[in-house]
């Protein structure tokens, strides 16, 4: 089925010297330059509201909108659990598979659409996010007052957050920290990516050895900071990369073939700590894990 289709709209903001297919070429390395071309001369492309060519330079302030047809997106599990819900908040359990927001691809087909079609006559927003990969625990928002309130509690680093990841066998200590700071690497298909680099921001992931097979580990991690991909990152980087993560090697470097939302690892999101946003009272929630990260 295809989707709706969807405008992007972006405005040049800084002077530059690149021509309009030159922009979206460097700038969105997902399609060739013929395609971007296309686009362009068959008018899906305007700037300022007026079909453009090519060739044509680009100036600080102008509007650039791309109305992207009608797609078919990938199909994914469309399904979620609710955990808790009351008249501020909103606990669901994302199913491995579907992203949180839009983007790679993804429309409609992502946890916050879903979420909207069951709650038609509000905006429930996500307080955090997880990886497309990845399952477990959502924390959102369906007040405006409720939203601030768990804004400024991730903030500050009130709210808690344990997974289960799994990783091979080996000399895992029963106790470590990762501290290592995640930033931006070049990459070829998206210009940059996440993953450990020493000039990023600071970033730490606490993990423990909750069971060991000869061939797995089952680690509870807790993150006290929020960077993109962290205990991805944090623990190929310790040396104890995911099971069939297709992204991140050992020393927390992307590959240059595969993207974020490539699945194929073990992490769940599993408890959350915070305080209810208008009552005070401390919510405690945990979800199920899938059965290979279960103790």
């Amino acid at each position: 089925m295809f989707n709706r289709g969807w405008t992007y709209c972006e405005r040049i903001d800084r002077p530059t010297d690149l021509t309009l297919l030159a922009y979206y070429t460097s700038r969105y390395r997902h399609s060739s330059e013929e395609e971007w071309r296309e686009r362009i001369l068959s008018g899906e492309i305007r700037v300022d509201g007026r079909k453009a060519n090519p060739d044509d330079p680009l100036r600080v302030g102008q509007w650039l909108t791309y109305d992207r047809p009608p797609w078919e997106e990938p199909d994914v599990p469309l399904t979620f659990d609710i955990l808790h819900e009351d008249r501020d908040i909103l606990l669901v359990a994302k199913p491995s598979g579907l992203p949180v927001l839009a983007g790679g691809g993804f429309l409609e087909h992502t946890l916050i659409h879903q979420v909207q079609k069951s709650y038609p006559d509000e905006t429930p927003f996500p307080i955090h996010r997880l990886g497309r990969g990845t399952s477990g625990i959502v924390l959102l928002a369906r007040t405006r007052e409720a939203r601030g309130n768990l804004s400024r509690q991730m903030r500050e680093r009130k709210i808690r957050k344990i997974y289960r990841a799994l990783v091979g066998s080996g000399e895992i200590p029963d106790s470590f920290s990762v501290t290592e700071s995640i930033g931006k690497i070049p990459h070829p298909l998206l210009g940059y990516i996440y993953g450990a680099a020493p000039d990023g921001l600071p970033a730490r992931s606490d993990c423990n050895v909750l069971h060991r097979t000869a061939e797995t580990t089952l680690l509870e991690v807790e993150i006290f900071t929020g960077r993109p991909h962290q205990i991805r990152v944090h623990l190929a980087f310790a040396g104890f990369p995911l099971l069939g993560d297709p992204l991140y090697d050992a020393g927390g470097i992307p590959r240059p073939d595969s993207v974020p939302g490539d699945c194929g690892y073990h992490l769940h999101a599993y408890r959350i700590v915070f305080q209810h946003p208008t009552t005070g009272e401390a919510i405690d929630l945990t979800c199920s894990p899938p059965p290979e990260l279960r103790v």
